[in-house]
């Protein structure tokens, strides 16, 4: 198909205690990212979630070369100098592997409220955050009054392992998360998206960098889609709409939603949709596996045997 620039991942798809074993076979196979993403209360009673920084430094630890994304982090949640020292040891500790994945959240408001914040000022807060974190990771000494965050003197020692800073992925799906892309971010990871969305946001956020005046040259264009391997399109429909139905609400008919933003069917199926996202330009392709815990070790296998080869 074409493309040799390409890299692929997926996201912790086995239960957590199976973490390690994951990552050391992901790296087998030719991986090159394991994600992990969190919330604090997913849904009410809450689902499973797992903090991502704790799990991805389990995963690093059984490896020597997979790169651990934080897929994503939920930046509100953090004071930028605490999350700086914590990402700063686990680049040191891995040797130069995190890229942090970061978003706002909001799909729960309960997990803000019981964490004493407010929803709606999740993104004024990340912005804060982001522009302290990059500082200190550059070994500034920051001082910084903000509406949300006040420092005085504050540095952290020592310094990730990649510098300027670990590669930050920017979120989100809306045009705030966007700019914030191009203001902070060294690459994007869009989540829901069709094809033709995600060609829009690469050219919003070439726009956006402009107006800042940044340069994109070695900005990572990435992409996390849903995918759910079965025979037929439609059993693959349905497999997809029941694992997501609980985690995100949108109108209309539920399983053309799923049609329209996710990988479904054959391999062969889902790779001639991930070429439509790869033609607009996506690079970094980051698997979100949808099926359920009985499925998950014969999509990586697929993924892994059947679906990357056939754009290598």
């Amino acid at each position: 198909m074409g493309f040799d620039d390409l890299h692929f991942g997926a996201n912790l798809t086995l239960e957590v205690e199976e973490t390690a074993r994951q990552a050391k076979w992901m790296e087998q196979h030719g991986f090159e990212y394991i994600s992990a993403g969190e919330h604090f209360m997913r849904g009410d009673p809450p689902g499973p979630s797992h903090a991502s920084l704790p799990v991805l430094a389990v995963a690093a630890g059984a490896t020597t070369s997979l790169r651990v994304l934080s897929s994503i982090v939920l930046i509100p949640f953090y004071h930028p100098l605490m999350l700086a020292r914590m990402t700063a040891t686990l680049d040191a500790a891995s040797n130069g592997r995190l890229t942090l994945g970061v978003g706002i959240g909001g799909e729960y408001p309960a997990e803000f409220e019981n964490s004493g914040l407010q929803v709606n000022q999740r993104g004024r807060r990340t912005d804060e955050c982001l522009e302290v974190m990059t500082r200190l990771w550059k070994g500034e000494s920051v001082s910084f009054s903000g509406r949300h965050f006040q420092l005085d003197g504050a540095m952290i020692n020592p310094l990730p392992s990649q510098k300027p800073h670990p590669p930050l992925w920017v979120s989100g799906r809306r045009d705030p998360a966007m700019q914030r892309a191009a203001r902070f971010g060294n690459g994007w990871v869009p989540y829901f998206f069709d094809p033709p969305r995600y060609r829009d946001s690469v050219e919003k956020i070439h726009t956006f960098a402009g107006e800042e005046g940044r340069s994109l040259t070695d900005f990572d264009w990435a992409f996390s889609p849903y995918i759910s391997l079965y025979p037929t399109e439609q059993e693959a429909a349905e497999v997809a709409a029941r694992q997501l139905g609980g985690q995100y609400l949108y109108g209309g008919e539920f399983i053309n939603i799923v049609r329209r933003y996710c990988l479904l069917g054959t391999p062969e199926q889902c790779a001639e949709r991930l070429n439509e996202y790869i033609e607009a330009g996506a690079r970094h392709i980051v698997f979100s596996i949808t099926c359920p815990p009985e499925d998950r070790e014969r999509h990586l296998d697929e993924i892994a045997g059947k679906l990357i080869p056939m754009f290598r």
